[in-house]
């Protein structure tokens, strides 16, 4: 018979890459994800980790073991959804892999909420980029994601997969004071032809609505500046480095040197979260997202 904590434990390596990073979602030591491989190895009498150079590949034997691991895995999550789902109350661990401004502006009262009103309920949160988070909802990596999508750049949702909008997240202009724009009751793309941009490295979400909504406008985008963190972009502006378009959720206060200037029409970014649809009856992920929802409503007077 074999141990589903150590089909759990070989799932979670070929989902992740690397020992480290199964046993960090696992909330286990590398070296008990280590033991609990190399008994499974015992067990089924099957070489299923190789050395390559400092890390680890699956052996053929082992992915194939490791995709019967995700369909047992997927079976047992619909029987912890049923049994939760028959208590009626939220319970167990829910892990949740957020953006990194929402896990700043939106999370943190969410989590609070959640604690202090349901006990036996152990949410985890992980910041993770939006490009990146859907796909970990997909392969079990974590139980439900809160992400975002463009109003130019749609968000395809893989099969298997369920979400919920939160709500809308507006975005500003962000100029130097002094700047020739600063103190415009509005700005249309049009007129942004020959700025100089600070943004997200390439492949992030929010710089490909910037590539996408400059074209659309006539004109390419000169980038002169990348940065992964929204306060560094801002930081950048107020040194009078360049331009940037940054949402509001999670941007706090703006210093003195920087200055917003309403987009005509306003970039809007659709915030969801996302989850399997086996999991879909646990009272722990239709809370979560009534309290996301209700939060966001909150935080924005959004109906």
């Amino acid at each position: 018979m074999l141990d589903l904590q150590r089909l759990r434990a070989l799932h979670a390596v070929a989902v992740h890459g690397t020992v480290n990073a199964a046993a960090e979602s696992l909330g286990y030591t590398p070296s008990a994800v280590s033991q609990q491989i190399a008994k499974l190895e015992r067990e089924t009498r099957t070489v299923l980790l190789e050395r390559q150079g400092r890390g680890v590949r699956l052996t053929e034997e082992a992915r194939q073991l490791a995709e019967t691991a995700r369909e047992l895995l997927g079976l047992v999550e619909q029987a912890e959804a049923a049994l939760e789902e028959r208590r009626g109350e939220p319970s167990g661990r829910l892990t949740v892999a957020a953006f990194p401004s929402a896990a700043r502006g939106l999370m943190p009262g969410v989590l609070a909420d959640l604690s202090a009103r349901h006990r036996a309920l152990d949410v985890r949160l992980s910041e993770v980029d939006p490009h990146l988070s859907v796909g970990m909802v997909a392969k079990g990596a974590v139980d439900m994601a809160v992400t975002h999508d463009w109003d130019v750049a749609p968000m395809a949702l893989p099969p298997g997969l369920a979400r919920r909008r939160i709500g809308e997240d507006h975005s500003d202009l962000l100029v130097p004071r002094g700047h020739p724009l600063a103190g415009r009751a509005g700005v249309r793309g049009e007129e942004l032809a020959g700025q100089d941009w600070v943004c997200q490295p390439p492949g992030r979400v929010c710089h490909d609505w910037l590539l996408r909504t400059m074209r659309s406008a006539g004109h390419e985008p000169r980038v002169v500046h990348t940065a992964d963190e929204n306060p560094t972009l801002v930081a950048l502006v107020a040194a009078g480095l360049g331009v940037a378009v940054i949402p509001r959720l999670g941007r706090g206060p703006l210093p003195e040197e920087v200055v917003t200037v309403p987009m005509e029409p306003v970039p809007v970014r659709r915030l969801y979260a996302v989850w399997r649809q086996e999991a879909a009856r646990r009272p722990a992920v239709t809370e979560t997202v009534r309290t996301l929802r209700s939060r966001w409503r909150g935080m924005t007077g959004e109906p």
